[in-house]
């Protein structure tokens, strides 16, 4: 299997296709788009070690005090990611914050699938802290991503995930 590269100045990764990876890049001075191929063999899941990625379950309620690095997930766009999963029913209502005087944060929401649901990026415009509201609507495990935004390699975070109870 081939794999093609393409990078912009940024070095950022811009699209997948099938087969291929393109990440555009210029070279410096020339202006010019350099495209590179090379072999690699893929993995199948047995192959990959367990520890590689391995999302922290937490539950509603939870009070997470954590640390954004270099090590965790790389984002594609300067920053990393961290994972959380959380196991909810059907119609439970949840408030998620994460908040830190570190970095900018984003907080995202995906189903069981990887797909993005919901996302936050600056819950007010005098905070660069994150917040999401979310009515369950399958039961199910989701992931909570906490990831730091404009190229900010992370630092010390809160996440606090409220199960909410509706006023009758």
């Amino acid at each position: 299997m081939k794999q093609l590269k393409l990078f912009d100045s940024q070095n950022s990764l811009v699209k997948s296709v099938r087969r291929y990876v393109f990440s555009p890049f210029i070279i410096s001075g020339l202006g010019a788009i350099a495209i590179s191929a090379v072999n690699f063999v893929p993995q199948s899941l047995a192959q990959i070690p367990i520890s590689s990625y391995k999302p922290i379950s937490i539950n509603s309620g939870a009070e997470v005090n954590d640390i954004l690095t270099e090590k965790d997930i790389p984002t594609g766009q300067k920053g990393f990611a961290r994972d959380y999963l959380i196991d909810v029913q059907k119609d439970e209502r949840l408030e998620i914050n994460v908040e830190s005087q570190a970095f900018d944060t984003v907080l995202s929401l995906l189903d069981s699938k990887g797909d993005v649901i919901t996302e936050n990026d600056d819950v007010a415009s005098d905070t660069t802290n994150s917040s999401i509201f979310f009515k369950v609507r399958q039961s199910g495990k989701y992931t909570i991503r906490v990831s730091s935004f404009g190229g900010s390699s992370g630092g010390k975070f809160t996440l606090k995930v409220t199960k909410l109870r509706a006023i009758d």
